[in-house]
């Protein structure tokens, strides 16, 4: 494991700020102020730090600083230092223009892909718009598997632009033409080769994650019994070969060539999965249970497969967002968080509006206050 922390992280015109420095030590950090201080937009520039849109799936003019009155975002920049084992990497991004449809990131000054910032920072995040994932449709709850799969496999996000840009290409073909056998082929090929890739990550990633829930045995949040209803993460999981996964997925795309054209959109591949949770004491549906039961079970999700990333050789291990979850558990399991957090040794970023919610992560923690006046680091001490 490598262990990994941010000590530094700046904004400039980002969200809320016109600009923000935050100097940390390594340690959990919880961030404490009223709503709409922004304590939620100082954890989704860190989630800039990893491929994608961040944490709320933002488009990138969103994220600029508008005043009243102007169109548009304005162009804006994170900044933050990395260390990993006592080196110190400086990461950037942010975009140069308003209204640029790419942003750019910067390792050591130097603009790279991307995907290179997996190689330094990994991130698993929850929020709030999370807490209806099992009441939600499926594909709110494939979005916050891929991210898990993505945090271990950071491969996979490039599997599934891939497998997304091919569906639309083919889409667009067959409903709007021409329908050319031989680009639909092509197509269809692409969407194969990357889908099996998926439905592999997935399948191996949830395999590792039941094994780390039954591993950890009891503890204050509920053992959850995970699947994966897809035809291809479940032949994945029966240990079929990627490539009879591959050849099958190509030939069912084929075959429904007239029937998605028809219904205006894709009906089979890794894209129509879904992840189904089962609290295992209670032998119900995730769905079936209670607010703070459902809250607990994705906590344990998110917490398992830090723990797995924890462990993880020649890979930075992961920094934490979580976002409002606190206020969501009772002591005992805000204190049973604040625990394992410690004990996997892992920097986490957490909200809320109380001080005293983190009571119990005073002297090992860095508290900052969040509100109108700008940022203050506490005396946890």
């Amino acid at each position: 494991m490598t262990s990994t922390a941010l000590t530094r992280l700046t904004l400039s015109d980002f969200r809320s700020y016109a600009t923000a420095e935050l100097v940390l030590s390594g340690a959990p950090v919880f961030l404490v102020g009223p709503n709409g201080a922004g304590k939620t937009n100082l954890l989704e520039a860190v989630s800039f730090f990893t491929p994608g849109r961040g944490l709320r799936g933002a488009s990138l003019a969103e994220v600029g600083r508008r005043l009243p009155g102007e169109a548009q975002g304005r162009a804006w920049a994170v900044a933050a230092v990395i260390s990993a084992d006592g080196e110190e990497t400086r990461l950037g991004t942010g975009v140069e223009q308003a209204g640029a449809a790419r942003r750019t990131v910067r390792l050591e000054a130097e603009t790279v892909p991307p995907g290179r910032l997996a190689e330094h920072l990994r991130q698993v995040w929850l929020t709030p718009a999370q807490d209806r994932l099992f009441l939600e449709g499926a594909g709110e709850r494939r979005r916050f598997f891929d991210r898990l799969v993505f945090a271990a496999e950071p491969r996979h996000a490039a599997h599934a632009q891939v497998y997304d840009k091919a569906n639309r290409e083919r889409m667009r073909l067959l409903t709007d033409g021409p329908a050319d056998p031989v680009w639909l082929d092509a197509l269809e090929a692409r969407l194969a080769e990357a889908g099996a890739l998926m439905a592999e990550a997935r399948a191996r990633t949830l395999a590792a994650l039941q094994d780390e829930i039954d591993t950890r045995g009891e503890r204050p949040f509920p053992q959850a019994q995970l699947s994966l209803t897809g035809e291809w993460e479940q032949m994945a999981a029966e240990g079929a070969e990627i490539a009879d996964i591959e050849a099958k997925l190509a030939r069912a795309l084929a075959a429904a060539r007239d029937r998605d054209a028809a219904a205006g959109r894709a009906l089979t591949g890794p894209h129509r999965g879904d992840l189904a949770v089962i609290h295992a004491e209670k032998d119900r549906p995730a769905a079936e249970c209670s607010t703070g039961e459902q809250k607990a079970l994705i906590l344990n999700l998110v917490l398992a497969q830090a723990a797995r990333l924890a462990r993880a050789e020649s890979a930075p291990n992961p920094i934490l967002l979580l976002d409002e979850v606190a206020a969501h558990l009772d002591r005992r399991r805000r204190a049973a968080l604040f625990d394992e957090i410690e004990a996997l040794g892992l920097q986490a970023f957490l909200t809320g509006t109380d001080e005293h919610l983190f009571e119990d992560l005073q002297g090992r923690a860095q508290g900052v206050r969040v509100d109108a006046s700008g940022l203050a680091i506490l005396d946890t001490q």
